[in-house]
């Protein structure tokens, strides 16, 4: 997908404050079950054709006004994730805003789990 110079400019903006890992990382740490919330931001139209295994979905659309809910305390390590990472940064970002002081972005997001081979949990 191209994306347009004016969001890769907010996401470059964004990933100039956020922390980042990548996929293979995310799969050890949850392979040896290290305590990390993983949030799915995406669509739920994308969302429903399948998701990491564990992971709780807050759409980009709503994440501000619903993680306090779900994750009340500032201090969690929270990785987000989306398509490819360029919307899981803006979220850590908006994360960091609110407050959240252990947002990540998974760099490479969902396709790039996908392209390791890495299983999804399906409807």
């Amino acid at each position: 997908m191209e994306h347009s110079v004016r969001f890769l400019d907010i996401v470059g903006d964004a990933k100039s404050r956020i922390e980042e890992t990548d996929v293979a990382t995310v799969k050890r740490r949850l392979e040896r079950g290290e305590p990390i919330v993983l949030i799915d931001i995406r669509e739920e139209s994308e969302w429903s054709r399948g998701r990491i295994p564990g992971a709780f979905h807050l759409g980009k659309g709503i994440i501000e006004r619903d993680v306090e809910r779900l994750i009340p305390d500032l201090d969690t390590e929270i990785i987000l994730y989306c398509g490819g990472g360029y919307r899981s940064a803006l979220a850590a970002d908006a994360l960091l805003k609110m407050g959240y002081r252990r947002p990540v972005s998974m760099d490479g997001g969902i396709r790039g789990w996908m392209e390791a081979g890495y299983s999804l949990d399906l409807d």
